[in-house]
């Protein structure tokens, strides 16, 4: 079992930038895989980047690539999400999950089970 609360949304105009905190509780918490996805208004839920359990391994969405670094501590933890260069289109509601045992970086939400609350991320222009 493994418990996740996110930190670190809030509201910033584009260009700016927020780190994300994904705070992991529970038993042999190093072996967990984990990933961030987002949720804007009327959309679905989105894979915005993610990292295996030992670090080794880290994906990202397209649309992110080259602004957003995800990043392990695993000795106080967490799991950050550093995103530079936001913009409007950032904007969403903000999501760690964690599975454990994930030995690669990965991209689908059906493949973790356990969430976090989320925390809003809003971006103006």
């Amino acid at each position: 079992q493994v418990h996740l609360v996110e930190s670190g949304g809030g509201l910033v105009q584009a260009g700016a930038s927020l780190e994300l905190t994904c705070e992991l509780s529970g038993r042999t918490h190093s072996s967990w895989g984990v990933g961030w996805f987002r949720q804007a208004p009327g959309k679905g839920r989105e894979f915005v980047a993610a990292i295996s359990r030992n670090g080794g391994s880290t994906s990202y969405v397209d649309s992110v690539k080259g602004r957003f670094t995800i990043s392990r501590d695993n000795a106080n933890r967490m799991v950050l999400l550093q995103m530079n260069s936001l913009k409007p289109e950032d904007t969403a509601v903000y999501y760690c999950a964690a599975e454990p045992g994930i030995a690669s970086a990965l991209p689908y939400s059906a493949d973790y089970r356990y969430w976090g609350q989320g925390t809003q991320v809003t971006v103006s222009s």
